[in-house]
């Protein structure tokens, strides 16, 4: 992978993790006074959601930022790797849920019907992402072991040779 392509996806995790890091600490609480005229437990739970989504999102982030540090030293295709593409995985479920929650909630509140199946296409979309990157994952598997077969037939061959 070109290093020039790997630079510009650090470049881009770096601006999302500020942004969200602005999210949190500047947005939110603005949210919060927004939300002032709504119920307590409305308000509550609608920024723990957001706060709980964007924290997947920035877990997913830093797991992406140190796949591509392997990337660049060239130790991508070792076990270590499978540690981040795991919590890679779970955040992306987490988020599932957590999105699937928010639904829930504007299902018991006033929420048009429409907009309540809007937020469960986005749980199951976001679901469908986290097996994707399973999907992926055993393709990382698949790739190691090729690499350590073509390892052992190197060997063999230099045996015989």
């Amino acid at each position: 992978m070109s290093k020039y392509v790997v630079l510009a996806l650090q470049i881009v995790i770096a601006l999302s993790l500020a942004g969200s890091l602005v999210v949190q600490t500047v947005i939110l609480p603005l949210l919060w006074i927004d939300l002032a005229g709504e119920v307590l437990w409305g308000r509550i739970a609608l920024i723990a959601i957001a706060a709980l989504w964007i924290l997947g999102l920035q877990i997913c982030a830093v797991c992406i930022w140190r796949l591509l540090t392997m990337v660049r030293r060239g130790s991508v295709f070792s076990p270590a790797a499978f540690r981040w593409v795991d919590v890679i995985i779970g955040a992306i479920a987490f988020d599932a849920v957590v999105t699937f929650a928010l639904a829930v909630l504007l299902a018991i509140g006033p929420a048009a019907p429409g907009v309540v199946a809007l937020v469960c296409g986005a749980s199951l979309v976001t679901a469908g992402v986290a097996l994707l990157v399973v999907v992926m994952r055993r393709l990382l598997q698949q790739a190691m072991d090729r690499e350590t077969e073509a390892r052992t037939l190197r060997s063999e061959l230099d045996e015989v040779i």
